[in-house]
């Protein structure tokens, strides 16, 4: 009997250690007792040195730097049109000849006006002579009390009456000499050359059409004429980036017309006045319009010595057709404002914009519901993760020029530093000061270059 109940002892003793050793090996395998943490999975990159360009992207429209439109100043019928669209002309060729009847005409008539205007200057000149010399003769005749003075104050005005005719008269045929000369230099408008050497870029008209002179009203565009050996991108730039671009900054250009091609740029004209857009104070969008000049050869037949003669001198890796631009084409520009050559600078996502006092506080380690609008500005600093011996450091930093993947830091960091970039949310939002991290990078993990 003892030995039965010696046994059964010993089986319940066996029972609860082996339930102790199943409820600890639970208990360490869900981690509720037993080891530390491993801490938050973040991505690391090491902090090097990297030259940064700031680039300004915009996009806009291809278009000549000299292009004239060409408007008639007087209106009529077209009887002539020696041009096409594309066609090549030089200063003084003939474009376009207007119907010059009527303005013939009109000469005509002004001659004759001029001619009857100094038939009357004559015929005037007599009567102011004869009025003159009665005048004269009167005045004799009253000094000696011959006469009236009476009489003598109506032959003074009939002399000064037919000089006043006379004077009209000169004036009217100034008139008629200045309306003729008017009329000869509408006639030598119905003829429209060219003002300067270029392409016809633009053709309105055709033969037997009605034009409206400048006279009239703003008047009909014929045609223009441009140098398309000197092409531009005109572009919108926003108000937050114009501050950055200067005259003479390089610029990179991507036609749409020529996919897989880099042409190269230069801004020439920066605008004063800004284009506002949108109606309500929400909507309006303000930027600027820049020119850019492209310096890339273009727009010419290129030998085949030239196309050789440039990829000697490194221009071209391989022998390219030189391109063409034809006005209204699209393009997109890369604007290279500012540069700094090996700085400091980490990946873009590494920065963030965070309280300090939330970040360093040990008593705050979860994620704040306070909106950054209600944070004071002075306590919003921006700050970088640093990886030392498996824990986050916030470390304050303090920025420069960015391009399109880094950001220049000037002081807050070191050359050779692991940084934390990534998650985006545990950067932004959740990783605080101190916190235990462990290192998960990927193998195509950004690290920037030295």
């Amino acid at each position: 009997m003892a030995k039965q109940k010696s046994s059964k002892v010993w089986y319940t003793i066996g029972a609860v250690f082996i339930l102790i050793i199943v409820t600890g090996i639970t208990l360490r395998f869900t981690g509720v007792i037993g080891g530390e943490s491993e801490g938050k999975e973040v991505e690391t990159a090491t902090v090097g040195l990297k030259t940064i360009t700031q680039i300004v992207s915009a996009s806009g429209r291809i278009n000549p730097e000299t292009e004239v439109i060409i408007s008639p100043d007087v209106s009529g019928e077209i009887i002539e049109l020696r041009v096409k669209e594309g066609q090549n002309v030089k200063r003084g060729d003939l474009l376009v000849r207007i119907k010059p009847e009527l303005y013939q005409a009109q000469i005509d008539q002004l001659n004759a006006t001029l001619l009857s205007q100094r038939a009357r200057y004559e015929q005037n000149k007599a009567s102011f002579e004869q009025a003159r010399f009665n005048f004269e003769r009167q005045k004799q005749l009253f000094e000696r009390k011959l006469i009236s003075e009476v009489e003598y104050l109506q032959s003074e005005t009939s002399f000064k009456s037919e000089q006043a005719n006379l004077k009209a008269a000169e004036f009217q045929i100034q008139n008629a000499e200045a309306a003729l000369r008017k009329a000869k230099e509408e006639l030598q408008q119905t003829i429209i050359r060219a003002p300067m050497d270029g392409t016809i870029s633009k053709l309105n008209v055709e033969l037997g059409e009605r034009v409206v002179g400048n006279m009239q009203m703003s008047g009909t565009e014929i045609m223009r004429i441009a140098r398309l050996e000197q092409m531009e991108v005109e572009v919108k730039v926003n108000e937050s980036d114009i501050v950055n671009v200067n005259l003479s900054d390089s610029v990179n250009i991507e036609v749409d017309a020529y996919p897989n091609r880099t042409f190269k740029g230069m801004v020439t004209e920066i605008a004063n006045s800004a284009n506002i857009t949108g109606v309500s104070s929400t909507e309006q969008v303000t930027d600027y319009t820049v020119k850019i000049r492209i310096t890339t050869l273009h727009n010419v037949n290129q030998s085949n010595n030239e196309q050789i003669a440039r990829e000697d001198a490194g221009e071209l890796s391989a022998l390219e057709p030189t391109p063409t631009f034809k006005p209204g084409m699209s393009a997109s520009v890369d604007i290279m404002t500012k540069t700094v050559e090996n700085v400091i600078s980490v990946p873009i996502q590494a920065v963030t914009v965070r309280d300090m006092n939330l970040v360093k506080s040990d008593s705050t380690k979860k994620e704040s519901n306070v909106s950054e609008n209600e944070i004071p500005k002075e306590d919003l600093k921006k700050i970088i993760f640093v990886v030392k011996d498996g824990k986050a450091y916030a470390n304050e930093v303090s920025t420069g020029i960015s391009d399109e993947t880094h950001i220049h830091i000037l002081n807050g960091l070191e050359v050779g530093q692991e940084i934390v970039t990534g998650s985006y949310r545990l950067v932004s939002r959740e990783l605080n000061n101190k916190d235990k991290v462990t290192v998960k990078n990927n193998r195509t993990n950004a690290v920037a270059q030295k």
